[in-house]
C-alpha cells in the first residue's frame, strides 16, 4: 500500500485531497497544526470507508533561528514529521507528498511588517522546501515518488493586499521546476497545482461586491470546489502521470487564461 502525506489536511482543500487519495487506495498521513478535532474527523472519515489513516501534528513554520534567550534552536519540524510518517508507513515509506499547508494575511505592501512577511513565507514556502528536502533522499533511494505543491492563482496573477501570499505561492512554482529537474533521474515527479477561487472557510468571508467581480473574471462563472482540486492531485499522484513533471496545473475555471 502506498502512503501519502498531505499537509494541512484537517479541512478544506487538504481534507478533500486526503479523502481522494484514500479512495485511490493510499494510506494517508493527515497533518495538522492546531485543528486536532478536524484532523481526527478526516481520519475517521477515511477509516469509515475502509481506508487507513493517522493524524500527525506539527507546526511547520520554522526558520532555524533560536527560539529562546538561552540560544536553543527547535529541531526542524518538517524533518521530524517526515521521519514519523516514514516510520508509520514502514519499508515502502512515503510515496506521495502533498504540500498544502499554508496561511494568508491581507495588507498593503506599504503597511506589511517584515515579521508578517516572514510568517507567511515560513508557513507557505519554507515548509515546502524543508519537506521536499526531507523526502528527497528516501524517494530517490526507492526510485519512486510524487511531490505536489498546492500553489494558487495568486502566484501567477498576483493578488491585491496579499504580496507575501502571492510571492510564497509563486515561489512554489520555481521550487517545483528545480526539484523536478533534480529528482527526475530517480523517477520522482514534482508538480504544482494552482487553484483559483475555491469555496472553503478561507473564502467564505469575501464581501459580496468583490465576489461579484471575481465571478466576472472566471469564464466558467462559478467558484471551484475542494473536490475539483483533489481530483487533479489524485491524477498527478497516479501512475498515469508518471511522465508529467515540472508542470503547473491551473484549476481555476479559466481565470488565469484571461491575463489581458
Amino acid at each position: 500500500m502506498r502512503t501519502a502525506l498531505v499537509t494541512g489536511s484537517a479541512k478544506g482543500i487538504g481534507r478533500a485531497i486526503a479523502l481522494a487519495l484514500a479512495r485511490d487506495g493510499f494510506r494517508v498521513a493527515v497533518h495538522y497544526r492546531s485543528s486536532q478535532a478536524e484532523a481526527q474527523a478526516t481520519v475517521d472519515a477515511i477509516r469509515a470507508t475502509g481506508g487507513t489513516a493517522e493524524a500527525f501534528a506539527a507546526d511547520l513554520a520554522w526558520d532555524g533561528q533560536p527560539d529562546s534567550a538561552d540560544g536553543t534552536v527547535r529541531a526542524d519540524p518538517a524533518a521530524a514529521l517526515v521521519a514519523a510518517v516514514e516510520a508509520w508507513a514502514g519499508p515502502s515509506g512515503i510515496h506521495t507528498l502533498v504540500c498544502n499547508a499554508g496561511i494568508i494575511k491581507s495588507q498593503l505592501i506599504a503597511f506589511t511588517r517584515i515579521e508578517e512577511w516572514r510568517e507567511v513565507m515560513s508557513a507557505n514556502l519554507d515548509s515546502a522546501f524543508l519537506l521536499t528536502k526531507a523526502v528527497a533522499r528516501p524517494m530517490a533511494r526507492r526510485k519512486v515518488g510524487r511531490i505536489i505543491y498546492i500553489s494558487s492563482d495568486a502566484g501567477l496573477l498576483g493578488d491585491l493586499m496579499r504580496a507575501a501570499y502571492s510571492a510564497s505561492k509563486a515561489g512554489l512554482l520555481g521550487l517545483a521546476k528545480t526539484a523536478a529537474r533534480e529528482l527526475a533521474a530517480s523517477n520522482v515527479t514534482v508538480n504544482a497545482v494552482a487553484p483559483g477561487i475555491i469555496t472553503t472557510d478561507m473564502t467564505s468571508d469575501i464581501p459580496e461586491s468583490r465576489r461579484a467581480k471575481q465571478l466576472e473574471a472566471i469564464p466558467i462563472a462559478r467558484f471551484g470546489t475542494p473536490e475539483e482540486v483533489a481530483g487533479c492531485v489524485s491524477f498527478l499522484a497516479s501512475d498515469a502521470a508518471g511522465w508529467i513533471t515540472g508542470q503547473t496545473l491551473c484549476v481555476d475555471g479559466g481565470l488565469c487564461m484571461r491575463t489581458s
